[in-house]
């Protein structure tokens, strides 16, 4: 087992869900998985494995932001052989045309975060998704009829900041919607060659300011997981 992943050898798909909540986690595993096992309670992030149609799928909590997802995501690609990371997660739009319980699909992760600023030493990384799985996924939201928006996406170190119109300046540059993790995902996902998308469901705008409650974002979004499970 590794240091913040209590799973042994075996117990963990080749294909792991990765929402921010490891209570959302607890929902997907309950509500679309079959023969379902929880192999991770460390510090409470918890992970289950199961199967979806007859495929062994995981599904595991990382926590907010970009350093606690880049444990995860490193722990599962390096101690447990995870080929394929798709992290499921809510967003707040930046543009009027993006609504509330809209599905974007990040095609690139801006960021805030000066993780790859120090590992690039000053250069500018551009995290892009895989385009197997980005490709996959605009297939299946087609076959399901469920309409999605795909682009730039920002990862922000910030969830409170000091000016709330800051979002404007990356919304003139097409940037659909704000989350906190997309960016250093891709980022683990290309140093070790495997396969990372995300997958956002709209639960708030900055533009309209409308929101989803907590609750909400805990328990609804199926699209966006019946999207991410049939990649498997």
């Amino acid at each position: 087992m590794s240091v913040h992943i209590g799973a042994k050898k075996g117990a963990i798909a080749e294909t792991v869900l990765l929402p921010g909540d490891p209570l959302r986690a607890k929902w997907i595993a309950d509500t679309f998985l079959e023969n379902v096992i929880c192999y991770n309670e460390v510090r409470g992030m918890l992970g289950y494995t199961g199967t979806y149609k007859g495929n062994s799928i995981s599904v595991q909590g990382t926590g907010m932001g970009i350093p606690s997802t880049l444990i995860y995501a490193n722990e599962l690609i390096t101690q447990y052989g995870v080929k394929n990371l798709i992290r499921v997660g809510s967003a707040g739009s930046y543009q009027k045309e993006v609504k509330i319980r809209d599905i974007v699909l990040a095609m690139a992760g801006s960021t805030t975060s000066g993780i790859n600023a120090q590992r690039f030493h000053g250069a500018s990384y551009a995290p892009t998704a895989s385009f197997e799985l980005f490709n996959k996924a605009v297939t299946i939201a087609k076959e399901l009829n469920i309409p999605i928006k795909a682009g730039n996406v920002l990862s922000s170190d910030e969830f409170y900041t000091d000016n709330f119109e800051d979002y404007k300046h990356w919304a003139e540059f097409g940037v659909l919607c704000v989350e906190m993790e997309t960016a250093g995902l891709y980022t683990a996902a290309a140093k070790h060659n495997v396969n990372a998308l995300t997958i956002l469901t709209i639960s708030d705008s900055l533009v309209t300011k409308e929101k989803t409650t907590a609750g909400e974002r805990e328990h609804t979004f199926k699209e966006m997981i019946e999207i991410a499970l049939r990649l498997v």
